[in-house]
């Protein structure tokens, strides 16, 4: 049987910034992705769709000099992001954070992006094997080795490889992962109670548009979202420049609305009275286009979809598990990272940037038989972003139309009152409607105060 020190499963940002750090600290790594096709890569990779953008400070969370990252990867500079409700709308220039990156932040191409982890982690050492997957994972919790519990991966080649340590990396989907952590829980439990798959809390669909030069200009440096125009909690439809003269049009929905949730259906622009369901991602784009931009042009003649780009002719379909991430069974020598542990996010679409970063912890401290250190360290790095993004959608998770509104509106009041418009930081000077947002946001945060926003701890396993 092959033996190894580190196996990672899953090769996405996470998975593969595991590898790199692993094999870069002298532990013997192999990384394992089942691969997936896109229009736009030859042959098979991680499963790899397009994330919104990169932000400023983003990028030093990720501990990456910006300046290393290749030209071929980033799409577009960007200058801001403009927050539309039915009827008020926002501009924001600024993420309010301290960060390296001169601008607010950029689109980029996220199969290159992966592409270039794994670039790095082969350089480093570790052995990528994309093509083939995990099958199955067993922990042997009375194994003999003097660094503790062992593990037996099956993989879908049919070999069997045995690893003192796994990282876990395999996406908000955790094929892998639910299984392998419901070894540590009580009896009748499942870490899928906390983390809800195979069902993600969110889908996301995106088709990428041609658009004409003149309107594209309109967008080229900023990130456009619709807030209030379809229901359901941080469901909204998205506008993202890329390349050329082309840009990803998509949402993010829950899974399992139905019309009979929704309050109020008319309120809702993407709505029509003769819907007898919630429309699909397709529908739903189409109707904003053409609210948009029906009235200068033909929407499937002026802006049609790019056939060539995508994981299937110009579209995308995602899950997106926007719950609470969860502790590490370190004691099992086990490390849950990214997606996987919970960190993507609905309201900020994604989280890639996590991801990276909890790579790359958990691969450090498993290539220097440091994992039993995971859970406290991925919190002190990631710990104030996870609780902004928690904080956030638990305010905005009951709002409707109206509220997105007077939201909007009360931020274009602060920015009248100052020159403040950052997206997170700010100085509440516009008056009550300010003081309510800015009590409710610490309100909030101070609910999950030291770790709280941890729905599964590292005490509620059993070894």
């Amino acid at each position: 049987m092959e033996r190894v020190d580190v196996a990672i499963v899953g090769g996405g940002p996470a998975g593969a910034s595991a590898a790199e750090q692993s094999a870069a600290h002298g532990a013997e790594t192999v990384l394992f992705e089942q691969g997936v096709p896109r229009e736009d890569r030859e042959g098979v990779g991680p499963d790899s769709t397009d994330a919104a953008g990169m932000l400023d400070y983003w990028i030093d969370l990720m501990e990456f000099d910006y300046r290393e990252i290749p030209d071929d990867v980033i799409h577009r500079e960007l200058e801001g992001t403009e927050f539309i409700g039915p009827n008020s709308a926002v501009e924001l220039t600024s993420t309010g954070m301290d960060a390296s990156y001169p601008k607010f932040g950029y689109t980029f191409h996220r199969a290159r992006m992966d592409d270039w982890l794994h670039e790095r982690a082969t350089d480093a050492g570790a052995d990528l094997r994309v093509g083939v997957g995990v099958k199955d994972l067993e922990t042997d919790l009375r194994a003999s080795s003097p660094k503790g519990p062992t593990h037996t991966l099956t993989l879908s080649n049919g070999d069997v490889i045995e690893a003192q340590y796994v990282v876990l990396a395999d996406g908000p989907q955790r094929r892998i992962t639910l299984d392998a952590l419901d070894q540590f829980t009580a009896p009748g439990r499942s870490v899928s109670d906390h983390l809800s798959p195979p069902e993600a809390n969110h889908i996301a669909y995106q088709e990428y548009r041609e658009f004409p030069e003149e309107l594209f200009a309109e967008f080229e440096d900023r990130l456009k979202f619709w807030w209030g125009y379809m229901p359901g909690e941080t469901a909204y439809p998205w506008v993202f420049p890329n390349d050329g003269t082309v840009a990803r049009v998509g949402l993010t929905m829950p899974i399992g609305m139905t019309l009979e949730d929704v309050e109020d259906p008319g309120s809702y622009k993407l709505l029509r009275p003769d819907d007898d369901r919630i429309p699909s991602g397709a529908e739903y784009i189409n109707r904003l286009l053409e609210q948009e931009y029906g009235d200068e042009y033909d929407i499937e003649e002026d802006i049609p979809r790019v056939e060539d780009r995508g994981k299937s002719k110009g579209t995308e379909t995602y899950p997106i598990s926007s719950t609470r991430p969860i502790d590490s069974p370190v004691g099992a020598n086990i490390a849950v990272a990214g997606g996987a542990m919970g960190t993507t996010s609905a309201f900020h679409e994604g989280g890639y940037h996590v991801a990276v970063r909890t790579g790359k912890i958990a691969g450090r401290l498993a290539g220097t038989d440091s994992l039993e250190n995971y859970n406290e360290i991925w919190k002190d790095a990631i710990g104030d972003e996870i609780l902004r993004n928690v904080a956030f959608a638990d305010i905005v998770a009951d709002y409707g139309p109206d509220d997105w509104d007077w939201a909007f509106s009360t931020v274009n009041d602060m920015q009248g009152n100052g020159t403040d418009d950052g997206l997170i930081a700010r100085k509440y000077t516009a008056g009550f409607d300010a003081a309510k947002i800015a009590a409710t946001y610490k309100r909030t945060k101070f609910t999950y105060r030291d770790g709280g926003y941890v729905q599964l701890a590292e005490d509620d396993y059993f070894y």
